[in-house]
């Protein structure tokens, strides 16, 4: 079997993923020099006329207004440039994180199922939205304060030296003992703890999430103590980092923020100044630049910091954005077979989620055309596990599962889409309307195709007591039950018309009349569906031809519901555990009757 082999898809780096967006980085970085460098006339400007207007003998008029205007010019030359940065910088923004998404949705989507179900909701949840938004400060703003901080102290350095050298390497001190403090904000201890911090974050993230989609359980059977504890603990143990976190930084960052502050900046340089020009070694105007510039070559050091920041959680979010985009998605055949039929067969099939625990072991199952199979068990027996490898959510970590004599593996998943459809039993709707959501497989449907897919899963009436019927959209104008959300993916199922139907208890929330009409309208689809339900009510396992009988991976029986039920084995113990309900299926007093002749 050939398949193309995207296991081994290189890691990007982040360079690579803003790779595309290079030329926007380095319109913002050119318009980010171009306006540092002309914010600096008009402090230039102010500078050079002090020095004019304090030399002695008369002023000359030209040459004043030659530097003011100058200075004006520099201004608005800074307001047009950055201006014109900042508009592309959130333009560029915009499009990593529309591109981001786009990669991560599509990832996401051709992720295996193997994988996602080891994966908390909410941390996805950050990384789509959270560490994807972290992105705008490194794109929008971090560049042009980056640049500033280069370019703003490097020319005013030149400058300066051409003043006075020896004030100048004064006026510096306060930046070196703030670049001093830096590696102090970089240690490794600091590096495990903003990983530690990140990990909180996500903790919260997930336990948020988990305790507001499980609300209405906890409401009704009272256990919010419980319920709300996890996320209480994430909070906690937040709270806990954070407070470590903050007391590593505290004193470091408070050292540098004081030797950059204004004042503390304008008193080294009024100490030197003083000493240089009561020495006699420098002129009292040329102690001007240095108290305007000065300050220049500090704010420019502090935004580096801030900037800094935002490259160290854009790096970490950028890395999550990158481990979600190198999942590597099932792989796909080079040249794919065509299914002839679409008989099923699993071959010594074995999975296991993590290894060296099992979850399959050594199954053998036939599926034919036009045939009903039930898989019955105990909990954690396998169930949904094996039901989940028809449509390929995984492969099998041994063995092969085989669609109308060709290895799931060799088809297309486009085939394979349009062989097997699938409904769960926790159903997810799309905030859509009705219609659409229905017609999520066959989009191009017409609207009396899509009654029609509603009236044999039994939910048309209750779509025509919607606000706009077909037309509502599910999550703002109208909210279905777990029942009629069942019955809309059942819907999908039915109208795509697929060969191979793949039920995860898909009627669990119906009542007996809704199940008894979903039911006959399966047995009315068509002669040749094959059809695998896992199934813990009595009528669903008496509508089957076929009861497979799961407990620790294996099967461990098979056959009709009748053969199985004269066994006296685990079926028979299965049966009577639910006797009520088998009468009421079967209207035999427990006797297992044909699908097709259940009342």
């Amino acid at each position: 079997m050939t398949t193309t082999d995207r296991t081994a898809e290189p890691q990007q780096s982040v360079a690579e993923l803003l790779r595309p967006f290079r030329r926007g980085f380095a319109a913002v970085v050119v318009l980010q020099v171009a306006g540092a460098v002309a914010g600096l006339a008009p402090l230039l400007a102010v500078v050079e006329l002090g020095r004019a207007l304090l030399s002695p003998g008369p002023a000359d008029h030209g040459h004043v207004r030659t530097v003011v205007a100058a200075g004006a010019l520099g201004l608005l030359l800074r307001l047009l440039l950055t201006t014109a940065s900042s508009g592309i910088g959130h333009l560029l923004d915009g499009r990593v994180q529309l591109a981001l998404r786009r990669q991560l949705a599509a990832r996401l989507g051709r992720a295996p199922i193997a994988w996602l179900s080891r994966r908390r909701t909410g941390e996805l949840a950050k990384v789509v939205g959270d560490d994807v938004s972290a992105v705008h400060p490194f794109i929008a703003h971090t560049p042009g304060e980056l640049v500033s901080a280069f370019v703003v102290p490097l020319v005013s350095l030149a400058y300066l030296f051409t003043v006075d050298w020896r004030l100048t390497l004064i006026t510096l001190a306060p930046v070196v003992l703030a670049v001093a403090l830096v590696p102090f904000m970089m240690t490794p201890a600091r590096q495990r703890e903003e990983k530690e911090f990140d990990a909180a974050m996500a903790r919260i993230a997930s336990a948020t999430v988990e305790f507001v989609q499980g609300i209405s359980v906890v409401k009704a059977f009272g256990g919010s103590g419980r319920a709300h504890r996890a996320f209480l603990t994430a909070a906690d143990a937040f709270v806990h980092i954070f407070h470590r976190f903050v007391r590593g930084l505290a004193g470091v960052a408070a050292a540098m923020q004081t030797v950059l502050s204004p004042p503390f900046v304008l008193l080294v340089v009024l100490v030197g100044g003083t000493a240089l020009i009561t020495g006699g070694g420098m002129a009292p105007a040329d102690l001007l630049p240095f108290l305007l510039l000065g300050l220049g070559l500090t704010a420019p050091v502090a935004a580096l910091g801030h900037g800094f920041d935002d490259i160290q959680s854009a790096r970490r979010a950028l890395g999550r954005i990158r481990d979600v985009l190198a999942v590597p998605p099932l792989p796909e055949p080079a040249h794919p077979a065509v299914p002839q039929g679409h008989r099923v067969e699993l071959r010594g099939v074995r999975f296991g989620y993590d290894p060296g625990h099992e979850v399959l072991r050594g199954i053998d199952l036939v599926l034919e055309p036009g045939t009903v199979t039930a898989v019955v068990g105990p909990s954690g027996s396998g169930k949904s596990t094996l039901v989940q490898l028809l449509p390929r959510f995984f492969d099998p970590t041994h063995g092969s599962v085989h669609l109308g004599g060709v290895d799931l593996r060799e088809l297309d998943s486009r085939e394979l889409g349009r062989t097997v459809s699938f409904v769960f039993q926790d159903v997810r709707l799309l905030h859509a309307s009705v219609a659409d959501n229905i017609a999520l497989a066959v989009p191009h449907a017409d609207l009396d195709d899509v009654v029609r897919a509603a009236e044999l899963a039994h939910i048309h009436d209750r779509i025509r007591e919607l606000p706009r019927g077909y037309d509502t959209v599910i999550g703002s104008e109208t909210g279905l039950s777990g029942g009629e959300a069942q019955r809309i993916a059942l819907a999908r199922a039915l109208l795509a018309d697929a060969p191979v139907l793949v039920l995860d208890e898909a009627t669990a929330f119906a009542d007996p009349q809704t199940e008894q009409a979903v039911r006959r309208a399966l047995t009315t689809l068509g002669d040749d569906r094959t059809v695998l339900v896992i199934a813990h009510r009595p009528a669903t396992v008496a509508a089957a031809d076929t009861v497979v009988v799961l407990r620790d991976g294996r099967i461990v029986e098979r056959g009709s519901p009748a053969e199985l039920l004269g066994r006296g084995g685990e079926f028979a113990a299965f049966w009577q555990t639910r006797e009520p309900g088998a009468r009421e299926a079967t209207g035999t007093g427990g006797a297992v009757a044909r699908g097709d002749d259940t009342p």
